[in-house]
């Protein structure tokens, strides 16, 4: 008997998943729960598991395709497994069969954007070095081979046909000639830079944002640094960074001014009692904010090793749909890319986003004297209808005043 594999609710919010890769081909065996596919959302990735034990009998749904949740991805012929081994050698001896070699020329992850790409342009994916975490082909990758020349993207388009049979369809219209004759590449927005470009302009449009800054002194984060390091690492496992201070420092400014850990609702305000922090991580689909929960219940130790947890699992796509909502304010380091200065946009429905930026050692006044020291910008962007600016200007003056004096959070003064 043949059983739909249908697409799950994944959380309130999704209503569509983009097909990532099969994991298995028409044909192959599957147990209960073993993963047929990787799907993707605005949010996360996640496997798509077997109903019941069989064979993968048909595949409805192709790399790229968006699918509504409750559609039928694929048919699993039920208790079929044991004869599916010997069914799928055959399958060569049919015409067809070259079109999937593309598919498994290299056994290497290739990400859905990727995939698209060397449809388009009829590329193997052997070809192109990958540069991405665990030997990954990004899109990036591929559209590095092609502008280096090596590929042929104005090759008649009857040379890819016979290498993929159903994409080059939907495919064609990607690639476009402009009108002085130079080509473009017109690739569509994967699930997360859609979420992304939603999330940014709900925020520019709905919220009276403003960014309020200052600056720094980080020269007694990085004594204590270098003074514990070694300790700190031989007892957790974990090197002691930047971001457990600022953590830190921020839920004491939270208390000092509540505003900022609040939300619109409707004609009224939320105040929340809980310090869910949201820490933004590039990941291997793009930028993503996990959260810290109940944060001011953990010590640096467990801060440190949460968020390199989450970097880890951001990079593989690992990180859980319940991981990346419910933040009550967040933190994004710049700083790690070079940022200098810039002006964060609030993640909604939060009101309040801590900017970090680039430390650099700067000319600045002490005691009548100038020293060089090492400086930071932090930037707050709030939303103006939530945070008065005097609120605004306590916040950072209070984040400033426990980075420059680190005691201060284990005196809670």
């Amino acid at each position: 008997m043949a059983v739909e594999v249908i697409i799950p609710a994944v959380g309130e919010s999704i209503t569509e998943v983009v097909i990532g890769r099969w994991l298995k081909a028409e044909g192959d065996p599957v147990q209960v729960d073993e993963p047929l596919a990787e799907i993707e959302t605005d949010k996360v990735t996640f496997e798509l598991p077997a109903p019941v034990a069989g064979v993968l009998a048909t595949i409805k749904a192709q790399p790229g395709e968006t699918l509504a949740v409750g559609a039928v991805a694929a048919m699993v012929e039920e208790g079929a497994g044991a004869a599916a081994a010997p069914a799928a050698p055959p399958q060569p001896a049919a015409s067809e069969a070259p079109t999937a070699e593309p598919e498994v020329a290299d056994d290497r992850r290739i990400s859905p954007a990727a995939k698209r790409l060397l449809a388009e342009h009829g590329l193997d994916a052997a070809q192109v070095p990958s540069s991405g975490p665990g030997d990954r082909l990004l899109k990036e990758d591929v559209l590095a081979y092609l502008e280096a020349g090596s590929a042929t993207p104005d090759a008649t388009p009857a040379e890819p046909a016979p290498v993929r049979a159903a994409p080059p369809a939907a495919a064609a219209p990607v690639v476009a000639p402009a009108e002085n004759g130079a080509e473009g590449d017109l690739v569509p927005l994967s699930p997360l830079r859609r979420r992304v470009a939603e999330r940014l302009v709900q925020a520019s449009s709905e919220m009276a944002m403003l960014t309020t800054f200052n600056e720094a002194d980080m020269t007694a984060v990085m004594g204590l640094r270098r003074q514990w390091q070694d300790t700190f690492v031989s007892k957790y496992g974990i090197k002691l960074g930047f971001m457990s201070f600022f953590v830190k420092a921020v839920i004491e400014a939270l208390k000092t001014v509540p505003g900022v850990n609040a939300e619109w609702r409707g004609d009224s305000i939320l105040y929340h009692q809980r310090y869910d922090i949201g820490v933004a991580i590039g990941g291997g689909r793009g930028l993503v904010v996990p959260v810290i929960r109940n944060a001011d219940r953990l010590s640096f130790a467990e801060v440190e090793q949460t968020i390199a947890d989450f970097a880890q699992r951001a990079q593989s796509g690992a990180l859980q749909l319940e991981e990346l909502s419910g933040g009550t304010f967040t933190i994004s380091n710049g700083g790690v890319y070079g940022s200098l200065l810039s002006t964060p946009i609030i993640n909604p429905p939060q009101c309040g986003i801590l900017g970090l930026h680039a430390i650099q050692d700067r000319p600045v006044a002490r005691e009548g004297q100038v020293v060089i020291r090492p400086m930071m910008y932090l930037a707050l962007s709030y939303d103006h209808r939530l945070v008065d600016g005097r609120e605004a200007v306590t916040f950072l003056r209070r984040i400033k005043e426990v980075i420059e004096d680190p005691a201060r959070l284990f005196l809670e003064v």
